[in-house]
Order: structure tokens, then C-alpha cells, then sequence
């Protein structure tokens, strides 16, 4: 089974390709704002624990976001799986070892999207006129490279010592087409 993730920076296409990949390959899409959502909709103890962190304003826990993980992995175990917006720390990458361990899964396949800081600022601001999305705005964004600097970058070098699992994509081209062909040329060797 393959287990891909979708490494970058906020504006690098994590989106966009995890759309073109998901139906190329009819991978299993893991995005843990989908599941959060999915969860709390349908009123399972995970997603009421959830709604209530969330609804005081608060970070669902690492706990909370690791069992639906586990949950979702367990749920579609014989298919391939593309995770976005997760692992997010070392602490989250080291759950989901964990878990492909416990369910015999092999080791993940890690594919970060690196674009240049200052074109990620323009296609955030753009996708915010686009789209109308109020968090995509300057301060706003900057706020959020700092977290993923912090936080979520880590995980290159986590991921860069493990035998074959890391594998870096030009993520600047602005033809999409180009940028997922350089990707599937990668899944299509695993």
C-alpha cells in the first residue's frame, strides 16, 4: 500500500495537486479539516470532543487528530492513501508511524512542494481575491509561515533521514500540469 504525503508550505498546491492525484490514482484523501468537519457532522464521540475544544476557541489535540487518523487509515486499509494537512509536527509523523506499523502498512512517501516564500505570498493574496477568503490576508499569512517554519518544517529533516521516503518537487511553475507530472513521476516509482 502506498502512503503519500503532501508536504508544503501554505500557497505551495497541497490543494490543487492532492485534487489531480486523488483522481489519477484514486487514492484515499486524508485532510484532517475534512475529517474534523465529517466528524463533528455526524455526531461520533471523536468529533462531539471536537466540536466542544473547538467551539472554546482551542486546538483539537493531537490526540483527538491522531485517533480519526487512525480511524480513517483503519476504514480504508486496502486502498492507497494521500494525507494533507497531516503529519503537521514531528510528534504527528511519529503517531502516524505508529499507526502504519500497527495496521502492517509500510512506510510513508513524503513529497514536499517548495516554492519560493515571496510567490507564496502572491498566490495566497490572489487565492484571497479569487475565492473572497478572509484569512488570506496579509497578516494573516504571515502568521501562518511562522507556524509552519516552526512547527511543520521540521518535518523535511524527520523525513530526509528516512531511507527513500523524502522527495522534493519544484513547486513555482506555473503551469500545475508540469508541477504534477514531476509528482506522478515520483508515486509512479513507488
Amino acid at each position: 500500500m502506498k502512503n503519500i504525503i503532501l508536504l508544503g508550505a501554505p500557497g505551495a498546491g497541497k490543494g490543487t495537486q492532492s485534487k489531480i492525484l486523488r483522481e489519477k490514482y484514486d487514492l484515499a484523501y486524508i485532510s484532517t479539516g475534512e475529517i474534523l468537519r465529517e466528524e463533528i457532522k455526524n455526531k461520533t464521540p471523536l468529533g462531539l470532543e471536537a466540536e466542544k475544544i473547538i467551539n472554546k476557541g482551542m486546538l483539537v489535540s493531537d490526540e483527538i487528530i491522531v485517533g480519526m487518523i487512525r480511524e480513517f487509515i483503519t476504514k480504508h486499509n486496502d486502498q492507497d492513501i494521500l494525507l494533507d494537512g497531516f503529519p503537521r509536527t514531528v510528534k504527528q509523523a511519529e503517531a502516524l508511524d505508529t499507526i502504519l506499523k500497527d495496521l502492517n502498512r509500510g512506510q510513508v512517501s513524503v513529497i514536499e512542494l517548495d516554492v519560493r516564500k515571496e510567490l507564496l505570498m502572491d498566490r495566497l493574496l490572489k487565492r484571497a481575491e479569487i475565492e473572497g477568503r478572509q484569512d488570506d490576508n496579509e497578516e494573516t499569512i504571515k502568521g501562518r509561515f511562522q507556524q509552519y517554519e516552526q512547527k511543520t518544517k521540521p518535518l523535511t529533516d524527520y523525513y530526509k533521514q528516512k531511507q527513500g521516503a523524502y522527495f522534493a518537487v519544484e513547486g513555482s511553475d506555473p503551469d500545475i500540469n508540469k508541477i504534477s507530472q514531476s509528482i506522478c513521476a515520483i508515486i509512479d516509482k513507488l
